[in-house]
């Protein structure tokens, strides 16, 4: 019997991943779009703060090695997404706060 992993397992790993150029972890600065749990695999769908981020590949990386590291997690996928465009109403009230 394979453990379950849950949604919120999965968020709080990716809120270890920080924008270092914002210094925030992405939850909470609204790149998290969605979260799927199927068997195991999680998919992720995410955005970034602008299409030509040039933090792409290092957050979509550290966003993987992250949820990675759950036990019972045997594969992650992150898709990039752009619509709707990342705006800052997409912060949580606690990224909201550290930005004012």
């Amino acid at each position: 019997m394979t453990r379950e992993v849950t949604k919120t397992e999965v968020i709080q790993a990716l809120e270890s991943v920080y924008d270092p150029e914002v210094g925030m972890n992405i939850v909470d600065l609204g790149l998290i779009y969605d979260v799927a749990i199927e068997a195991g695999t999680v998919g992720i769908k995410m955005t970034l703060t602008t299409p030509g981020c040039p933090l792409l590949e290092t957050l979509t990386a550290q966003a993987q090695e992250a949820v990675k590291k759950i036990p019972g997690v045997c594969g992650v996928t992150v898709e990039l997404v752009w619509d709707p465009p990342w705006t800052p109403e997409r912060m949580s009230p606690a990224g909201k706060k550290r930005m004012s």
